[in-house]
């Protein structure tokens, strides 16, 4: 869904899932009915379209959600855009499902606030009340009617919003791993490479015979001999590296562990014994064994992942314990408005008045989204 995925990247800019891969999780159960605790199609009041244990979402709901994103798409493109289609997926089909899934995760985050404690200050619900009259009055009476929405029932989507980043925040920020300076310690290196095969039309790496192999060893021996007896390594580099860029910056945990070994072995100004690995031979000189900047951001970067992951494995925990249950007779019939256009702007009004208080805005999340996939 390549397609879907660029148009999407380049107009989702109110404020999305900070996980989208989590939101899929719920609307896989939803539409597939994967997992042990689905039941499709009963108890539903006539317009609610699905249940996540005790939380409802209605038809109005998914409706504003919906209209919301459907304008952010038709700003860019216009209202043809809805003719595109992949691989027999409508793009409306798409953005169905990729509302649903949001709405989801919502009222699973709001869920998991609850069972945490987490609770809106009295700032916070004011803003909230603010965001849902400013929605409610940028509608028209036909719109309102259409949505079948009002302030009391926006209140309410705005509140479980505010309460699902603010969760999220609390989760992350309980995830404090200590990294140390050698786990996320970056080396300096000058690099010479010598081959032993080469990548064939179909990207695939094929060896030289074992005759090759030998003369381009004893060429990367003496290559080694070479720079420790105080021959320049860069002027060797030019004559006998077959990779153009001989500087390296690399940090743990992303060479093969013999090369990495060998790396991250030598002091400043050392050169290497000739390494060997499955594309080749490799000799290093140090430049330096510790570079103190990039090490710092290598710790940022590695707290953030296992932050990350951290978070992931307990929203994965909840949601494998909820009843989840869609109604596929109502949600078959939800369709896009195409008579008329409602620029209300549900996320945009969100953004907008928590960033005035200090909240999170997507442009600060907004990576997180882009390099997750659906």
């Amino acid at each position: 869904m390549s397609f879907f995925k660029s148009i999407a990247s380049h107009i989702h800019r109110c404020r999305a899932y900070v996980f989208i891969s989590l939101a899929a999780v719920i609307c896989c159960f939803l539409l597939s009915g994967c997992g042990t605790k689905v039941i499709l199609t009963t108890g539903f009041a006539k317009d609610e379209v699905f249940h996540i244990a005790d939380q409802s979402c209605t038809l109005s709901e998914i409706m504003v959600y919906l209209t919301d994103i459907q304008n952010q798409y038709e700003t860019v493109y216009g209202s043809g855009i809805w003719d595109a289609s992949l691989d027999g997926v409508s793009l409306e089909d798409n953005v169905k499902d990729t509302v649903l899934a949001r709405i989801a995760q919502v009222k699973t985050m709001y869920l998991m606030a609850q069972s945490k404690g987490v609770e809106l200050t009295e700032e916070q619900s004011e803003m909230v009340r603010q965001c849902a009259e400013d929605y409610y009055n940028s509608l028209s009476e036909g719109q309102i009617e259409f949505l079948g929405t009002d302030i009391e029932k926006l209140t309410g989507m705005y509140r479980e919003y505010a309460l699902s980043e603010l969760v999220i925040d609390k989760m992350i920020d309980e995830a404090n791993p200590e990294i140390s300076d050698d786990e996320a310690r970056t080396v300096t290196l000058l690099h010479i490479y010598i081959s032993t095969g080469v990548t064939d039309g179909s990207g695939n790496f094929v060896s030289y015979d074992t005759e090759e192999k030998k003369r381009r060893y004893d060429i990367a021996c003496l290559v080694r001999d070479r720079a420790r007896s105080g021959e320049d390594f860069e002027t060797l580099a030019a004559e006998y590296s077959e990779e153009e860029n001989i500087n390296l910056s690399v940090r743990r945990n992303t060479m093969d562990a013999a090369t990495e070994n060998a790396a991250f072995e030598l002091e400043t100004g050392e050169i290497s014994d000739v390494v060997t690995n499955e594309s080749g031979y490799h000799i290093f000189k140090c430049v330096s064994p510790l570079d103190r900047e990039q090490t710092e951001l290598n710790k940022i970067a590695i707290v953030e992942e296992r932050r990350q992951k951290a978070f992931e494995e307990e929203y994965n925990a909840f949601v494998s314990g909820l009843i989840k249950n869609l109604n596929e007779e109502l949600w078959e019939t939800v369709t896009l408005p195409r008579d008329q256009r409602i620029e209300a702007g549900f996320f945009r009004i969100y953004d907008e008045k928590f960033s005035q208080q200090g909240g999170t805005t997507d442009d600060e999340k907004s990576v997180m989204e882009e390099n997750s996939g659906e």
